[in-house]
């Protein structure tokens, strides 16, 4: 990759894209100068002064110690937060999703499609004191949590089978259902406008979700309300859903969108 932007950009935006792949790298888990050179393809030289440039400005931090390496600096956890309270989405959908939250008490999420996966913009806890794993900034799977299917309802069945061939594959076969009842649910929701996680992404914990509209009619983002086994039993994940469907429907109106 870093490979065809240097090739593709003009000789000025090279270095900017080298150093956008060692921060992309950083991210990625790489930390050594070794690891970060091998991530990005340059020399240990060039590598050496692309990360000695990012250090200076902050984006990322030098490791004390005799191991070394690096971590993401301060000022790319401060463009996040900018680049949070800049997205419209998130600004239109905030006080729809607190008022969600308040009523069930539980966490809700809310998360937009990046590629394959759902990319959560927005969780607020809920009341009960339950930690789960998803995180602002996480990506997951679409096929593999509830409010990756709901972003998942308008597409056509081959592409439901390619995701869900890839939720297989990161489970090594054994843990995903078939692709026929997954398509049979898949069904089922998309007639619905909502969609569920029944422990798929997370044992111990189940979620309702549907999906958030644009002014055109396209699936844009998806809410879900999410909350341990002992507070979800399926009864009330059906009992959920209008609610969860109608604050889903009331984001997709401040978009523009109209049934």
């Amino acid at each position: 990759m870093q490979a065809d932007h240097d090739k593709q950009a003009p000789a000025g935006a090279q270095a900017l894209f080298r150093g956008l792949a060692v921060i992309d790298a950083v991210a990625q888990g790489a930390c050594s100068l070794a690891d970060i050179g091998a991530a990005i393809g340059c020399s240990r030289s060039t590598t050496h002064r692309l990360i000695a440039a990012l250090v200076q400005a902050d984006y990322l931090r030098a490791l004390g110690g005799s191991s070394g390496g690096y971590q993401l600096g301060p000022r790319l956890i401060e463009l996040g937060y900018k680049a949070r309270a800049q997205m419209p989405l998130s600004k239109l959908a905030h006080a729809h999703l607190a008022r969600l939250a308040r009523a069930t008490q539980d966490t809700v999420h809310l998360g937009v499609r990046d590629g394959s996966d759902v990319l959560y913009i927005d969780k607020l806890p809920g009341s009960r004191g339950l930690e789960m794993r998803s995180r602002i900034g996480l990506r997951m799977p679409l096929a593999l949590t509830g409010i990756g299917k709901a972003l998942m309802l308008d597409l056509p069945e081959s592409e439901w089978q390619v995701l869900h061939e890839r939720d297989r594959q990161l489970r090594a076969g054994s843990a995903a259902m078939s692709w026929e009842d997954f398509r049979d649910r898949m069904r089922d929701y998309a007639s619905g406008g909502f969609s569920l996680d029944l422990e798929d992404n997370e044992l111990g914990i189940r979620c309702v979700a549907a999906p958030i509209r644009d002014a055109s009619g396209q699936i844009v983002a998806a809410l879900s309300v999410a909350s341990a086994v002992p507070y979800m039993p399926e009864a009330r994940l059906h009992d959920l859903r209008p609610e969860v469907i109608t604050c889903a429907a009331a984001i997709s109106a401040e978009l523009g969108w109209r049934p």
